[in-house]
């Protein structure tokens, strides 16, 4: 299976920076997160539930922006093959499943420890 790169060689946004400089910049973001995120723990945050599912919907947006923009994409869209589109949707289905396993058992512990 061969990709053909160029695309993004010569529209990526952060040509200039060099793959470490980048992963640099990554990590330091995400750190800066977690860091915030530790710091602000005990606070309520109006609307946080909202403004993470908003954010999540804008970077869905634009991955669809970026692969539509992408003409080696989509001439070989069709050639991806009904198994591709099998392995998303499988994805897709068990991240649902996972998240709201996930979600009831921390909500029930979360229950279990106000009740004691």
């Amino acid at each position: 299976m061969n990709f053909d790169f160029s695309f993004y060689q010569k529209n990526y946004i952060f040509v200039d920076i060099v793959k470490k400089e980048f992963m640099f910049v990554v990590i330091s973001i995400m750190m800066t997160g977690i860091i915030s995120g530790f710091v602000l723990r005990r606070r309520k945050i109006l609307y946080q539930n909202q403004i993470i599912l908003t954010l999540i919907w804008v970077l869905l947006f634009l991955l669809g922006l970026e692969i539509g923009m992408n003409d080696n994409v989509l001439k070989k869209f069709a050639s991806l093959g009904f198994e591709a589109f099998i392995i998303a949707i499988a994805a897709t289905f068990g991240s649902i499943i996972g998240a709201k396993l996930l979600w009831r058992s921390v909500t029930k512990s979360s229950k279990n420890k106000n009740s004691d």
